[in-house]
């Protein structure tokens, strides 16, 4: 077998992915079949297959063993799951890179695909205010590479629900919140994106107690990432991703219309931007 060279690590990953199911295939495996043989589900193997998942060391040395692949998993696993991101983010970002769809809910924070870069710096150093700069600057780097996944026009299609105090917290200064809202409210404009707002007058509401981000593939089950400051968790199993998909439609139920939105997104904005900004309506 032939390995890739020079690609980033989610390029890598899909290029393995392919290799991994043409040994399946000669093997006369079945996705399912492999999982029982490696401990996991047939749809985990279908998302290793399509590069949405990672394949872990060990898994790279049972791979080898039971395809008869000649090492080529163990020797490529490690290139494969380098990443720029924080490690307990490192696989939920390369998924989303490779996700047709995602659909992302802000509990506290504007979610990182939506973020500026001012607004970026802030939230880090609030979460680290002792950090070097070059370590602000690296995380800075990764979650600006990141948003770049909207340069596409139409791919992925974003769907962010944003409680109200995402809006009404002040982070960094009301010149930077003024500038990240307009950013949203102008992704909205363009047909970018879809915003919805849940405001403070919904009362309690379905949240995760956390962000939460569901990410659709072409080729691949859904996955859900559930975040918090410094830790996350992926999830795969069907039935754990079908009760937040549930979780975020009870979350839009209770969310403004995206008209009605953006009209606020641009008031607290226009609030921001004129100084006369208040904490809640």
């Amino acid at each position: 077998m032939s390995g890739p060279k020079d690609l980033d690590p989610s390029s890598r990953r899909v290029m393995i992915g392919e290799e991994l199911r043409h040994a399946r295939e000669r093997a006369d495996l079945t996705q399912q079949a492999l999982g029982e043989l490696l401990f996991v589900s047939g749809s985990y193997v279908g998302q290793m297959e399509a590069g949405t998942r990672r394949i872990l060391p060990d898994m790279a040395v049972r791979l080898d063993e039971i395809l008869k692949a000649g090492g080529f998993f163990v020797r490529h696993c490690t290139k494969a799951n380098q990443s720029k991101h924080p490690e307990y983010f490192a696989e939920a970002a390369e998924a989303e890179a490779l996700a047709t769809g995602i659909r992302q809910y802000g509990a506290m924070l504007i979610p990182g695909l939506l973020q500026t870069s001012d607004y970026a710096r802030a939230v880090f150093l609030d979460y680290q205010p002792t950090a070097p700069d070059q370590a602000i600057e690296e995380l800075l780097a990764s979650r600006m590479s990141r948003t770049r996944l909207l340069d596409h026009p139409t791919k992925p299609q974003l769907w962010a629900v944003l409680d109200e105090a995402v809006l009404r917290r002040p982070v960094g200064s009301a010149s930077v919140m003024a500038e990240n809202l307009q950013h949203i409210a102008n992704l909205v404009r363009t047909r970018r994106i879809i915003a919805q707002v849940i405001p403070f007058a919904a009362g309690g509401h379905a949240s995760p107690h956390g962000s939460l981000k569901l990410m659709y593939f072409d080729d691949a089950p859904p996955l859900a990432f559930i975040e918090a400051p410094v830790t996350g968790l992926l999830l795969d199993d069907p039935a754990a991703v079908n009760r937040l998909e549930l979780s975020y439609d009870l979350l839009r139920a209770s969310a403004l219309t995206p008209r009605k939105s953006l009209a606020l997104i641009s008031s607290v904005a226009e609030d921001y931007a004129h100084g006369d900004h208040e904490t809640r309506t």
